[in-house]
């Protein structure tokens, strides 16, 4: 627990499913195994069922709940909003937060467009002159062999990027049976493996490589097009819990790019990968060795130098569980392993000490917008039936 004396940060939370959960668990936790500058208070929950957050508020940890992020925004005794929605509300709850004087922590993408994420920057630049910070949660950043694949690429250890392959690999729409969700829905979603996984590829190239993607390639496919109307769905047509309804999203997405540093890169995220339950993996090839991570055995990192001798070289194992690594020292002995909702708790660990020194937290919606302008000229590459689409390279 934080120190008695620890000033207290207020948190409201929109959003209490998949990823509210996931965020829950990380306020719940960050402050019993880390130090942290200010002491996280889960103060209230939002959502539009009042059973449904009530129930939620209780299993997860929060004081109370209420069934209006409008009212969530306007407490006094709320410092941080976080937000967890689907991506549709994301700029309007994020521009109404930091116009309230909240700092805002918004799950990734940012937003369903270009011009929304615009705006969301426009208002934390504004926000930011007046001390409140902004963080979009691309929360794979803080896995510790991710961050050690960053610092070896930072310290020249593999030399100019040559190559980034980066894939997100999943199942859960492998079955044409599988129900229609809100994921599946354009309007909601923005758009469909490529705004959900794609966008955590996106960002993981350009965090570990320390460069941006010049332009793109892109080529989108949705394989099944109508699916099972679950009786909890308001679907796109028909009545609820009958028939079938329109998949308005791409099921799989393949682009090539370059960056800024003219290596070359290729991406791939998919929904349909049968076996493939949560395989992202990154490799990056450099002038003078490489590095490779699969989040499959998200505790090692496969690192090779291309000095070592002939006779003996090859890619290194490195268990990334030493007190030296990253954020472990705060966790378990070597050898035994984190798992994914840690970096969800390092995201929090990071984002409180930001705050505290009054520092701009990374990454931030102007990083955010980067992947949007991604995201949005594959789609423009695919819907043009192929062609390259460049990209500026400032961030914002």
């Amino acid at each position: 627990m934080s120190a008695p004396g620890t000033p207290t940060l207020g948190v409201g939370m929109v959003g209490y499913s998949f990823m509210g959960a996931a965020h829950s668990q990380a306020w719940r936790t960050a402050p019993r195994f880390f130090d942290l500058p200010l002491a996280p208070r889960m103060r209230v929950v939002a959502g539009r069922n009042a059973d449904s957050v009530r129930a939620a508020a209780e299993r997860l940890g929060w004081d109370e709940s209420v069934t209006s992020w409008q009212e969530l925004i306007a407490r006094d005794d709320v410092d941080l909003v976080d937000v967890c929605t689907p991506g549709d509300t994301h700029a309007e709850i994020a521009v109404a937060a930091l116009q309230a004087g909240k700092h805002v922590l918004c799950e990734k993408p940012l937003a369903n467009s270009v011009a929304e994420a615009e705006a969301m920057v426009a208002a934390a630049e504004r926000a930011a002159a007046n001390g409140v910070q902004a963080m979009v949660g691309f929360t794979y950043r803080r896995v510790p062999a991710i961050q050690l694949a960053r610092r070896l690429v930072a310290d020249g250890r593999i030399g100019q990027v040559r190559h980034v392959r980066a894939q997100y690999l999943q199942d859960w729409l492998a079955d044409p049976q599988a129900p229609l969700s809100w994921r599946l829905d354009k309007s909601k979603a923005g758009s469909g493996a490529l705004g959900d996984i794609g966008a955590h590829v996106v960002d993981l190239a350009q965090f570990i490589t320390g460069e941006q993607l010049v332009g793109v390639n892109g080529l989108l496919e949705t394989f099944v097009r109508e699916r099972p109307v679950p009786a909890s769905f308001s679907g796109l047509s028909g009545e609820a819990g009958e028939g079938t309804g329109p998949v308005t999203v791409d099921d799989a997405a393949l682009f090539y790019g370059r960056m800024s540093g003219g290596g070359l890169a290729s991406f791939e995220a998919t929904r349909f990968a049968a076996g493939r339950k949560n395989a992202i993996r990154v490799e990056v090839n450099g002038s003078k060795g490489s590095v490779a991570f699969d989040f499959e055995d998200m505790n090692l990192l496969h690192f090779y130098d291309a000095s070592d001798d002939a006779t003996t070289a090859g890619f290194r194992r490195i268990v990334v569980t030493e007190p030296e690594h990253p954020y472990i020292g705060s966790w378990w002995p070597a050898g035994h392993g984190l798992g994914y909702e840690h970096a969800f708790t390092h995201q929090v660990v990071d984002l409180v000490g930001d705050l505290a020194a009054g520092r701009a937290p990374t990454p931030s919606f102007a990083d955010g917008l980067v992947v949007q302008r991604v995201l949005d000229a594959v789609e423009r590459s695919s819907d043009a039936g192929g062609g390259w689409v460049d990209l500026p390279t400032a961030a914002g």
